[in-house]
């Protein structure tokens, strides 16, 4: 009898549950701060930032495109995420691990807002992340080679995937309340996240499941011909981790109009995300027909600097200054009419096959007409030049690719010796990275052919070149760009000993 009635007394004195915001949001900020200070998330926070600073100082080569930078911040949160996971789970179940869960039904809040002030406890970190991804962005926008325009909703899923990865924590804290089965699940999570995490944008609808779809390809395309459904993809996103918080809530006793209503919405905002950015993954008849006039007839628009005329998307135009001097400084070694005949520089892609697609670009049959691509700096600026010394030297594209003889000293003489380090250039233009032998050089279009022994007058005339080479260049133009000029001949005109084997195009 006495028992019961202290009992009574006891539960009299709990106090009552407290129906307002305030002490959610204060718990909220309580887990909030240990979250971010919890050790993994320092860790995961720090490499993020170290991998920025690393990757961003010397991306694109100082030459970024936009629509491709804001695609590049998506990956590396995933880090932050599982942390975040991992940390937002284990602050769930810390009650379990120390044996005080018996206690919090004394507290003021239910166990479904607990859960609620868990998951708002997430928020923070996403928000660290949102200015890392800003940060990111920001710095490849400020290069002063920066072209294009980022999307803000591709730059979202950074912050979104770790708002998702924490409040996926805390939905397996309430389902898993034992810290002895949690660890072990939260592993397998954690594996097939990282096999999971970022899927090909060429895997179709299914694909953008995943938190992040990298669509990337090696030619970038104008912001217009993307064709992502990157707003749908993130509604997808924020309804998804809207729809597991509610659901942790739901889990740890929530039944109220509130936590029903917010259920429902969020799970209607990620399917009717991720039905429309499957049905976006791929292209409509419109994409498909801008994406066949941007590769076959281009609408470009033309700037002209000096004698020659520069057609670029308009996307590109402020790059074309910068194609200006590199043709600029070739042309400057040329001889004869090839010293200031204009050129037209046009801008090419092939986008017909999608984002992910390799393919070449022929190579122009006009004359003096020279291709350039979307890429630039690094090995893009050789291959650049290569293409123009060899329309100089052959009258069009077409012609250069199919020279064999000792023109192609005269070539390459061209292509490298106006830049910093020709030696590097010379490597770097070749398809095997090397400076002997027979090789592949690259450009824009199709290859040219360099055999062993024009590689080895061509080394000899970047490494030692002999004085007055460039003005033998001159006054020899007409004879070292005829058709059927020998490489031994074309180097007895510039002054290096002649090779040891002679020109053969099956080299």
């Amino acid at each position: 009898m006495s028992t019961a009635l202290v009992e009574d007394s006891v539960s009299a004195q709990a106090p009552a549950r407290e129906r307002g915001v305030r002490p959610v949001l204060a718990l909220a900020r309580f887990e909030a701060r240990r979250l971010l200070l919890s050790i993994p998330v320092v860790i995961a926070f720090v490499a993020y930032v170290a991998w920025i600073v690393w990757r961003t100082r010397e991306s694109w080569d100082g030459y970024p495109a936009l629509q491709d930078a804001d695609r590049a911040t998506q990956s590396m949160p995933m880090l932050v995420g599982l942390a975040v996971l991992l940390c937002a789970n284990r602050a769930v179940v810390r009650s379990e691990r120390h044996g005080t869960e018996e206690h919090f039904s004394v507290l003021v809040l239910e166990p479904w807002r607990r859960a609620a002030a868990h998951a708002l406890s997430v928020v923070p970190t996403a928000l660290l992340t949102a200015v890392c991804v800003a940060g990111q962005f920001g710095w490849e926008a400020l290069k002063p080679g920066a072209v294009g325009h980022g999307s803000p909703a591709e730059l979202a899923v950074g912050p979104l995937t770790v708002l998702a990865f924490g409040v996926l924590g805390v939905l397996l804290g309430q389902l898993v309340r034992s810290a002895a089965f949690a660890a072990p699940l939260l592993v397998v999570v954690l594996l097939l996240t990282f096999v999971l995490g970022t899927a090909p944008g060429g895997g179709g609808g299914l694909a953008w499941l995943a938190p992040a779809v990298s669509g990337a390809g090696p030619d970038t395309f104008p912001s217009d011909l993307l064709g992502r459904p990157a707003a749908w993809h993130a509604l997808y996103l924020a309804g998804a981790a809207l729809c597991v918080a509610f659901l942790a809530m739901t889990v740890a006793g929530g039944r109220g109009a509130f936590v029903r209503s917010g259920l429902v919405l969020s799970l209607a905002a990620a399917v009717t995300g991720g039905v429309l950015q499957a049905g976006g993954a791929t292209p409509s008849p419109e994409l498909t027909a801008a994406r066949e006039r941007a590769s076959v007839r281009p609408e470009l628009s033309c700037v002209e600097h000096g004698p020659s005329k520069y057609c670029a998307f308009p996307e590109w135009q402020p790059r074309t200054g910068t194609w200006a001097g590199v043709v600029d400084s070739v042309q400057s070694l040329a001889g004869g009419s090839a010293h200031d005949r204009p050129l037209v520089v046009r801008q090419r892609i092939d986008a017909r096959y999608g984002l992910e697609a390799d393919t070449a670009i022929p190579a122009l049959t006009d004359a003096h007409q020279v291709t350039v691509g979307t890429a630039w700096g690094g090995n893009r600026v050789p291959e650049f030049s290569s293409a123009v010394a060899a329309v100089l030297v052959a009258g069009s594209e077409a012609a250069g690719t199919e020279i064999c003889d000792g023109r192609m000293v005269t070539v390459m003489w061209l292509s490298l010796s106006w830049q910093d380090d020709p030696m590097d250039a010379l490597r770097r233009v070749r398809l095997d990275d090397s400076v002997t032998g027979s090789a592949l050089v690259l450009s824009p279009t199709d290859g040219l052919t360099m055999t062993e022994g024009q590689t080895d007058v061509v080394r000899h005339l970047l490494e030692n070149p002999p004085a007055g080479v460039g003005a033998r260049v001159k006054a020899h133009w007409a004879e070292l760009t005829a058709p059927g000029v020998t490489t031994a001949r074309a180097a007895e005109l510039l002054g290096v000993a002649a090779p040891k084997k002679a020109d053969s195009c099956e080299d």
